[in-house]
C-alpha cells in the first residue's frame, strides 16, 4: 500500500538512459554524481513506456495544467469582465465554487488512476524504489542508479548546499539568506532630502514600478520562465538533455542557493580525456530564453573544454523567478559548486555568457576576481536603452525607474570591477541588442560595453583622439573595412606591446592604467585601436546564431 501511495505522489518519469560505451567519469572528482549507466534489462526502451492507464491520466492532468496556466495569466482580464457583468456576487460565486470543488475531486481521482497505472509498471516501481532509497541515503551507488533516469526535477535530491563550504560560515563577505551583494544604482535625484513627505510622494510610483516589474516586465525580459513556453519546448529539452548525458557523459546535479531556489545544472568532465583544454572549466550563462539543454554549452563542448551549464531560476528544472538578486544567488552557488565539489581552482575557470547571461557572468567575475578569463557573446552594457527601445516614449520615466529598481542589469559597471582578460564578441547583424535597426551597427550596445571597459582600464589612451578613432573602427561592418581603418593609422603592434609591457613591469597589472599620459596623439590612437582589436571580435551573424567552436577563443592578455 505504501508503494502504491508513492506511485500516486511520485514524479513523472520521462526517460531511461541507454547504455553508452564511453568511459566512466574520472574517479579523482570526489562526491560527484557518477556517469550514468543503463538499467540492467537491455530490453527497456530509451524512452519510458507508460501503461495505457498512466498515459491517458497523464494527458488529462497535463491538459488541466495548461488550462490552469492560461487562466492564471488571463485572470486580471477575467476578473474585470466578471465584475462588469455582475458575476462576482455571492449568489453566483457559491455555485461556481461547487463546480470548482467537483473538478478538483475529479482531477484527484485521475491522479489516483495514474498512480495505479504506475504501480502496475515494473519500470516505474523500480524507479520509485531507487528514488526513495536515494532520499534516505545519498550514497554514490544510489546516485549512480538514480542518474539512469530523467524525471521531474522537483523530486531530485539536493546535491550541493550553499552553506556546505566551511569557509562560508567564517567568511565576512559570504552570502546570507537575503542574498549575495549587488551593486546598487545611484538615486535618480541626488541631493534630495529623503524626508517622510518625499517617501509618501514616491510611493505611488514605487508601487507601479513593482507591479510592472513583477508582472509584464519580468516575463518580457525572461520569456524562458513562462510555463507555456517551457511546455512547448519540453520535447526539445528532453532530447538535448539526453544528448548531454548519453553522448557527453554529462552529470546532472541540483544546487540549493542561499535564497532557497533549486538550480538545475549539467557538468561534462573532460579532465580524463586527451583534450588539453579539458583541464579548464567553462561555466556557461544562457540567454533570456536559453536552456543548457539546447544553449551555448555546445560551443565550448565542441572546443574540447570541461563545461558546467545551469538554468536560470524559473527555467526548466530550476525554481524561483529570474530577478537580478536571484540570478546572482544562483551564479554564486554554481561557482561554489565548481570550486568546492568539482575540484576546479578559480584560475582554471572561464566564464562564458551569451546575451542576457552577461549579467551573471560579470557578477561572477566581479565577485570571484581570480577566475582566469571571461568571454561575452552578444551582450550589452546596460538594460535601460534596450528597454526604452521596445516601450512607448511616454513610458520613459516608468521604464527607467522600473529597470533601475527591480531589473538593473548593469553589465558594464560590474565588468569594470574585473581585472582579468576579457573578450567581447559582437554580432554584426544583431537584431536584439541594437537600439535602431540591425543594419545600424553603431547602435549595437556591445560597442558601449567595449568603450566603457577601455575607458575604465585605459583612461589616458581613451581620451578624445583615442575615443574618436575607436568609434570609427567600430563603424566597420566587415573585416575589410576594419583592416582598412587599422592600416590607415599605421598601427605598429610590436610598439604597442612594448609600451604596455613596460608599463605593466613598472606599475603592476591592476587597472586603471595611466599609460598614454605623456604620449603623442598619434601614439594614443595606435594604442586605442590595438586594444580595441584585442578586446572585441566581430562575428557576422544574427543574435541567435550558434557560435562556431573555431570562434571560441581565449581573451588576449599581456
Amino acid at each position: 500500500m505504501a508503494k502504491l501511495l508513492s506511485c500516486v505522489l511520485g514524479p513523472r518519469l520521462y526517460k531511461i538512459y541507454r547504455e553508452r560505451d564511453s568511459e566512466r567519469a574520472p574517479a579523482s572528482v570526489p562526491e560527484t554524481p557518477t556517469a550514468v549507466t543503463a538499467p540492467h534489462s537491455s530490453s527497456w526502451d530509451t524512452y519510458y513506456q507508460p501503461r495505457a492507464l498512466e498515459k491517458h491520466a497523464d494527458s488529462i492532468l497535463a491538459l488541466a495544467s495548461v488550462f490552469w496556466s492560461i487562466s492564471y495569466y488571463s485572470s486580471p482580464f477575467a476578473f474585470f469582465y466578471l465584475y462588469r457583468k455582475g458575476y462576482l456576487s455571492l449568489s453566483k460565486v457559491v455555485p461556481f465554487s461547487h463546480y470548482a470543488g467537483t473538478l478538483l475531486l475529479l482531477l484527484a481521482g485521475v491522479a489516483c488512476l495514474r498512480g495505479i497505472g504506475r504501480w502496475t509498471n515494473p519500470q516505474y516501481r523500480q524507479f520509485i524504489t531507487i528514488l526513495e532509497a536515494t532520499h534516505r541515503n545519498q550514497s554514490s551507488e544510489n546516485k549512480r542508479q538514480l542518474a539512469n533516469y530523467n524525471f521531474d526535477f522537483r523530486s531530485w535530491p539536493v546535491d550541493f548546499h550553499w552553506e556546505e563550504p566551511s569557509s562560508r560560515k567564517e567568511s565576512r563577505g559570504g552570502p546570507s539568506r537575503r542574498g549575495v551583494a549587488l551593486l546598487r544604482p545611484e538615486p535618480l535625484h541626488r541631493g534630495t532630502a529623503d524626508t517622510l513627505l518625499n517617501r509618501v510622494k514616491k510611493l505611488p510610483c514605487q508601487i507601479t514600478s513593482y507591479l510592472v516589474a513583477h508582472t509584464l516586465g519580468r516575463r518580457m525580459l525572461y520569456p524562458g520562465s513562462v510555463y507555456l513556453l517551457q511546455k512547448a519546448l519540453m520535447p526539445v529539452l528532453l532530447q538535448g538533455q539526453a544528448r548531454l548525458v548519453e553522448e557527453c557523459n554529462g552529470r546532472r546535479a541540483k544546487l540549493l542557493a542561499c535564497d532557497g531556489n533549486e538550480i538545475d545544472t549539467m557538468f561534462v568532465d573532460r579532465r580524463g580525456t586527451a583534450e588539453p583544454q579539458g583541464q579548464e572549466l567553462v561555466i556557461c550563462c544562457e540567454g533570456n530564453a536559453g536552456f543548457y539543454e539546447v544553449g551555448c554549452v555546445s560551443t565550448p563542448l565542441e572546443a574540447g573544454y570541461s563545461v558546467l551549464g545551469w538554468n536560470h531560476p524559473g527555467f526548466a528544472g530550476s525554481t524561483g523567478v529570474p530577478f537580478p538578486q536571484n540570478e546572482a544567488n544562483a551564479m554564486d552557488v554554481v561557482v561554489q559548486f565548481a570550486i568546492r565539489r568539482l575540484g576546479f581552482q578559480p584560475q582554471d575557470i572561464i566564464i562564458y555568457a551569451w546575451s542576457i547571461g552577461g549579467f551573471t557572468a560579470t557578477w561572477a567575475a566581479m565577485s570571484y576576481p581570480d577566475v582566469s578569463a571571461m568571454i561575452l557573446d552578444a551582450s550589452f552594457d546596460d538594460l535601460v536603452p534596450l528597454a526604452l527601445k521596445v516601450m512607448p516614449d511616454s513610458w520613459r520615466g516608468l521604464v527607467t525607474r522600473t529597470v533601475r529598481q527591480h531589473l538593473n542589469l548593469n553589465n558594464a559597471e560590474q565588468l569594470c570591477r574585473y581585472q582579468g582578460p576579457v573578450l567581447l564578441i559582437r554580432r554584426t547583424k544583431d537584431e536584439i541588442i541594437t537600439t535602431t535597426v540591425p543594419e545600424d551597427i553603431m547602435s549595437n550596445r556591445g560597442n558601449d560595453l567595449l568603450l566603457k571597459l577601455l575607458q575604465h582600464r585605459y583612461p589616458r589612451v581613451m581620451a578624445e583622439e583615442g575615443l574618436r578613432v575607436v568609434r570609427q573602427w567600430l563603424e566597420a561592418s566587415s573585416q575589410l573595412e576594419e583592416a582598412s581603418i587599422y592600416s590607415r593609422w599605421e598601427v605598429e603592434e610590436d610598439w604597442c606591446l612594448s609600451v604596455l609591457r613596460s608599463y605593466q613591469a613598472e606599475h603592476g597589472p591592476d587597472f586603471p592604467w595611466s599609460v598614454g599620459e605623456d604620449m603623442s596623439a598619434d601614439g594614443r590612437r595606435q594604442l586605442a585601436l590595438f586594444l580595441a582589436r584585442k578586446h572585441l571580435h566581430n562575428f557576422e551573424a544574427t543574435h541567435c546564431t550558434p557560435l562556431p567552436a573555431q570562434n571560441f577563443q581565449m581573451p588576449w592578455h599581456l
